[in-house]
């Protein structure tokens, strides 16, 4: 059994003291892409690490809930964590988009309001947005039905290329009511309104948690983190967890343990799971 990280902060030893005393009042909230399964050039193959699923099978039972909150659709979410039908997860639950829509592994089912109607005007100028600037090869288009992702990994000098896209691509998401969430070589155009702060607190409020404990690996994870200091003031203790990056620094300096990626998340998960079995 691997033995629990000690968080370095006096706030984040206070929540994993506060989990590991009442486990069945905790909220483990999860990012998908970059914490529970490797970055990859195209998106469309991201698959949770092979230990994900049966460290979290051994841990949800145990918990109040676990939520995968992500921008990708749930289903999508579902189908490439390998979530479905899984004993122990029966009552996974997978916010997608950030929160607009919800999977729950009980029922299999996705509730969601209507889409944005600035996604699909969106969608219909960017491929000649695109052309127009002289994006160039290697830029990606990931479609996420409430949202569009425009990724750089791929071009020659990545970095270069998501700079240049930074504005015209504002431009084209504020023209249509959205707005851009930047992220580890990624820009992507959304309904404003929703993020995973927003998400992560209503869950928490929902189920009444006790303690939160919230792991990711991105820009798009600042609020999550954001909400989880909320909830401490207000006496929820919580843990933030950084699934370490060198391309991503933001979010380690303000977690209270960073661990070593997808990697690092499945080996956290599994300690607890043994500590509380």
């Amino acid at each position: 059994m691997d033995p629990l990280p000690t968080p370095q902060t006096q706030p984040g030893r206070d929540g994993l003291a506060a989990l590991l005393a009442q486990p069945r009042t905790a909220l483990i909230g999860l990012d998908f892409d970059g914490t529970l399964a490797p970055i990859v050039a195209d998106p469309e193959q991201a698959r949770a690490h092979p230990g994900a699923v049966p460290a979290l099978a051994a841990l949800a039972p145990q918990v109040a809930s676990v939520a995968v909150i992500t921008g990708r659709p749930p289903e999508v979410a579902v189908r490439n964590g390998g979530f479905a039908g899984v004993p122990g997860l029966e009552h996974l639950t997978v916010l997608g988009h950030y929160g607009a829509e919800r999977w729950d592994a009980a029922t299999g089912t996705v509730t969601a309001p209507p889409p944005h109607p600035g996604v699909a005007a969106v969608r219909a100028e960017l491929p000649r947005l695109l052309e127009r600037v002289g994006a160039g090869e290697g830029i990606l288009i990931e479609e996420k039905g409430r949202a569009l992702a425009v990724h750089t990994r791929r071009a020659a000098d990545p970095q270069a290329a998501l700079e240049s896209l930074r504005g015209p691509l504002s431009d084209l998401a504020t023209r249509h009511g959205l707005i851009v969430e930047p992220g580890r070589l990624v820009l992507e155009l959304r309904p404003p309104g929703m993020d995973k702060g927003v998400a992560l607190l209503g869950h928490a409020r929902a189920i009444g948690a006790g303690c939160v404990v919230y792991a990711g690996d991105d820009l798009g994870d600042l609020p999550a983190f954001a909400a989880v200091d909320k909830l401490r003031t207000n006496g929820v203790p919580g843990l933030l967890v950084c699934s370490g990056s060198a391309e991503v620094t933001e979010l380690a300096e303000r977690a209270d343990l960073v661990v070593n990626g997808p990697e690092g998340v499945v080996e956290l998960l599994g300690a607890l799971a043994a500590q509380l079995g």
